[in-house]
């Protein structure tokens, strides 16, 4: 009797380690990256789907760009609680189109989940070397007294209206004090491409598609935009550090996971804790680290109150440089 018992115990044990783990009797995550294939979004949303496979299972990444982001944000926040979507939601889509847009499909605060922060991408505030030399300008210091004593004279590009790098230079004259001429054009590269022929005087550019010219000495970096020094070139100051009118100021392209509004609280803890998992991995950071990004990992609520303090701050930039899109 005790040797039967004994061996449906044992059969009962091999069952069970032959049983699926949870992650393989979930439903498939629907990744979605609002933005096209290739982008620092798509790449890190890609290798995140790659790190939580152990632990949740399937992530299929989905990119459905347009609209700045809208249309593939709107998707998550027209889901189901329960839907298994995602979102790589970024300041754009949550911070900068609420108030750039003239109409919104969601509500980036009501319609969402935050999960957790992923991470972030310095800006950094670049000039034409030659207009640097030929101005005298070899400082953030330097560029303010020049463009207070020329209003007008000086004038910056960006990838066009509401983007990150005019929204930068908005923030930056109306802290400084200063006038210079914005310039927009139809994207990042072109953009640069103006400022170094230049064709425009200095820029408020993303790292990491500036650092290659920086370290060529095709453009001179004066500053980071983010509130303290950026781990790829922390020989640069912040531009807060540069002066009291300055202080306080902090411009960065971040991204970070959402799902819908409603989320049942036992899955939102599972998705944090195998994200943040992820992002503390070495792997992880040294991707992040290529890609001259900062990992950001936080709680949802951490992350929850970031998003409405950059939320609030971008509406006061978009309000007062007039931008907008139809």
């Amino acid at each position: 009797m005790q040797r039967r018992s004994a061996l449906k115990l044992t059969a009962g044990i091999a069952g069970l380690a032959t049983l699926p783990s949870l992650a393989q009797t979930t439903r498939p995550i629907r990744l979605v990256v609002p933005y096209p294939p290739g982008g620092p979004l798509d790449t890190v949303a890609r290798a995140l789907a790659e790190r939580v496979k152990d632990t949740l299972g399937l992530v299929i990444v989905e990119n459905k760009p347009g609209a700045g982001g809208n249309l593939g944000a709107d998707l998550v926040a027209k889901a189901a609680p329960d839907s298994n979507m995602l979102v790589m939601g970024a300041v754009a889509t949550h911070a900068i189109n609420p108030w750039l847009y003239a109409r919104m499909p969601y509500d980036s605060l009501r319609d969402f989940t935050p999960i957790t922060g992923v991470a972030q991408v310095p800006n950094v505030l670049v000039m034409n070397p030659e207009t640097a030399a030929r101005f005298g300008i070899h400082s953030v210091g330097d560029l303010v007294r020049y463009a207070k004593a020329h209003p007008g004279q000086l004038n910056y590009g960006s990838g066009g209206n509401g983007s990150a790098g005019h929204l930068a230079g908005e923030m930056f004259k109306a802290q400084a004090g200063v006038f210079m001429v914005h310039i927009p054009y139809a994207g990042g590269n072109p953009a640069q491409l103006a400022l170094l022929s230049g064709q425009v005087d200095l820029n408020f550019d993303n790292m990491a598609s500036a650092s290659g010219n920086i370290k060529a000495g095709k453009l001179k970096a004066l500053a980071v935009t983010t509130a303290r020094r950026a781990r790829a070139m922390p020989e640069l100051p912040a531009i807060a550090e540069t002066g009291a009118a300055l202080a306080g100021f902090d411009v960065n392209t971040w991204f970070g996971l959402f799902g819908p509004a409603r989320l049942p609280a036992e899955q939102l803890q599972q998705l944090n804790k195998a994200f943040v998992s992820a992002l503390n991995t070495p792997e992880l950071q040294s991707r992040l680290a290529s890609l001259l990004a900062e990992p950001m990992p936080s709680s949802p609520s951490q992350f929850g109150e970031f998003v409405k303090r950059e939320r609030a701050k971008y509406e006061r930039v978009v309000k007062a440089s007039g931008a907008k899109v139809d």
